[in-house]
């Protein structure tokens, strides 16, 4: 280490809490070995600063460009990662998108405020890593719509809400909604992730998927998706977050009966997922 690495990583040792000084200090001494590493020049560092500054200014109360920065470049899939044990319903990203609370409904709601696409059932259980049923838990729901925006990127087109759902699991730990079969979309590119996506010849889509948080009393909560099986982008997913155990067949169901019971059109696509939440 250089002279100033030391004297920068000396400046941290009255820190109080010694999480963040453990977290500054391995901060500082990754920052100069990269500095060190790649001979970073004035104008690279020049560079980086504005490229930071710009991604700030594009945040707003419905767009979190800081997030997004950090899915393309796999950090957020490396930290759901770091920090799963592999009992429970593997976790993903959380995306950039859940910037609104989701409005709660019953059991059984639309969430497709709009009736576009393709209907669907999406329905499961939220369970305890043992099987046994979690009634009473909520799951938190949300998704772009059949054309791949999600509500809060066209407000004025989509009401507030559209694609969200906040539910609570029944008596066996069940739930259900409708919805529309979601479409595969690009991560927005008019700011400077985008800039960068095209500067290292990177394509900016997203297979297929809708977003879950399931949480329970005395259990973790889990941060998830379930992906469109036979997506064209499952393979090559902008923000790394695929896993193969997440991707489900939005199975063909042809049955008035159960459409019926689920107040569907029929045929329609059924998709089904258990979210298992590891104990606390």
């Amino acid at each position: 280490m250089t002279d100033v690495t030391d004297e920068a990583i000396h400046s941290l040792h009255a820190t109080a809490d010694p999480r963040l000084r453990e977290l500054l200090t391995a901060l500082v001494r990754h920052l100069h070995a990269f500095a060190h590493e790649t001979r970073l020049t004035q104008d690279e560092w020049e560079a980086a600063i504005r490229f930071l500054t710009a991604t700030g200014q594009s945040c707003t109360d419905t767009r979190q460009e800081f997030i997004l920065l950090s899915d393309v470049l796999g950090l957020s899939m490396l930290v759901e990662t770091i920090h799963s044990d592999g009992h429970g319903t593997e976790s993903t990203v959380l995306g950039p998108f859940h910037m609104t609370e989701s409005p709660a409904r019953e059991l059984g709601a639309d969430i497709d405020l709009m009736g576009g696409g393709e209907r669907c059932v999406v329905s499961g259980r939220v369970l305890s890593t043992d099987g046994t049923p979690l009634p009473g838990a909520t799951v938190d729901v949300w998704q772009a719509n059949d054309q791949g925006y999600y509500d809060v990127q066209q407000p004025g087109i989509q009401p507030p809400g559209n694609g969200r759902g906040l539910f609570t699991a029944d008596a066996e730990g069940g739930f259900r909604f409708r919805t529309c079969v979601p479409s595969s979309y690009p991560i927005p590119t008019d700011g400077p992730v985008g800039d960068l996506l095209r500067a290292t010849g990177r394509h900016p889509y997203r297979p297929a998927h809708i977003h879950f948080i399931a949480s329970a009393d005395g259990h973790d909560p889990v941060t998830t998706h379930i992906f469109v099986a036979g997506d064209p982008y499952l393979a090559s997913d902008a923000v790394f977050a695929v896993k193969q155990s997440l991707v489900r067949d939005f199975t063909p169901t042809d049955d008035p009966s159960l459409a019926g019971e689920f107040g569907v059109p029929n045929p329609f696509r059924h998709a089904r997922v258990d979210l298992v939440l590891e104990r606390s």
